[in-house]
């Protein structure tokens, strides 16, 4: 039994001092509860009792055909879950969330995928960057870390932050990425600036520092990223407890405004490459209630075989709203399936 299961912190095991280090005295703290409760409890009923409880390392509870593991790459290390056999399919989830965005989807496209959902730096249970939260420099990371573990040639399913990660890497590495499928949200540079009269979240968190981080303190997670998680069709579904434990860590908090701070750069970066046009099939989907067809209008700036889905019944967290109309469009986005079962369904066809 590993204490890190009950998710109280992330465990570091970086070589070398941290840049930005936990507090010593919350985790301290959190490591004598957890203590206490596996003591008093067991570890069996600890897990038992939370539903979303994860090892670092080893058999995922979440569904036993995965695994978890770290991963180093330059400045640290990534926590990834990988399952399934097949080609290679890499996961990237958004802000404010972690891998296990992923989770409903995971088993179903781990029988036809080697599926391997990251955690993105500085977030969930990856390591602390001091720097590197531009997308390019992210997506170097994550590339680092998918050679590490055996694979050369991917495809990605990326969402939110996570597609403007996908972008550079398709881009700088495009015969690697066989194809992306890219989730509610536009790119910087190409439409992402016209979404920021739409929440305040977006100049707050790319606020210079400290300015957030003195302002939103632990306690106001829940008020905060509740109103993120409210952008949604079906808010139930959405896992909230679970980001709420990882992002009252400050550390994961600056590493997300830190990717938002970088937002300014990458429309810079992607501009200056637009004319090294993706030519890998691109699925731009976007929910009828947030980007709807702007995340196709987007990708046409700078990708030429794109496939515009718009997906109902969900708002901006697809994945966990209507996780059946993502697994049916993966399918057939990838081959797995010929025949689209609706006509929303359509444009996904390999």
């Amino acid at each position: 039994m590993t204490l890190s299961v009950l998710r109280h912190g992330r465990r570091r095991i970086d070589s070398g001092p941290p840049r930005r280090t936990r507090s010593f005295m919350r985790k301290a703290i959190a490591s004598v509860a957890a203590a206490a409760t596996v003591l008093f409890v067991g570890a069996s009923s600890s897990a038992a009792a939370d539903p979303y409880a994860e090892p670092l390392a080893g058999k995922a509870n979440f569904s036993s055909s995965f695994q978890h593991g770290m991963v180093r790459v330059d400045g640290g290390q990534l926590h990834y879950v990988k399952g399934g056999s097949g080609p290679a399919l890499v996961l990237l989830h958004g802000w404010p969330q972690t891998w296990w965005a992923w989770h409903d989807v995971m088993p179903a496209l781990a029988r036809n995928h080697t599926v391997i959902a990251f955690d993105l730096p500085g977030l969930g249970d990856s390591s602390s960057f001091a720097t590197g939260y531009d997308k390019v420099t992210t997506a170097q990371r994550i590339r680092q870390a998918v050679h590490a573990l055996g694979h050369e040639q991917v495809s990605i399913l990326a969402h939110d932050v996570g597609v403007l990660v996908a972008y550079p890497y398709a881009r700088e590495f495009p015969n690697e990425v066989t194809r992306i499928a890219v989730l509610d949200s536009t790119l910087s540079g190409f439409g992402l600036e016209d979404a920021y009269t739409l929440s305040f979240h977006f100049l707050f968190n790319a606020a210079p520092a400290p300015i957030p981080e003195r302002i939103l303190d632990n306690e106001d997670v829940p008020t905060y990223l509740g109103m993120i998680f409210d952008f949604s069709v079906n808010p139930a579904a959405i896992d909230r407890e679970v980001y709420y434990r990882f992002y009252r860590d400050p550390a994961d908090r600056t590493a997300g405004y830190n990717y938002y701070r970088a937002y300014a750069g990458d429309a810079e970066n992607n501009r200056a490459n637009a004319s090294r046009r993706l030519t890998m099939p691109v699925l731009a989907m976007g929910s009828a209630a947030t980007f709807g067809p702007a995340v196709a209008g987007s990708f046409r700036q700078v990708a030429d075989d794109v496939r515009e889905v718009v997906v109902t019944n969900s708002g901006h967290f697809i994945p966990e709203e209507n996780p059946q109309f993502l697994i049916s469009c993966l399918n057939l986005f990838t081959g797995v399936t010929a025949t689209p079962p609706s006509p929303e369904l359509a444009n996904c066809v390999a």
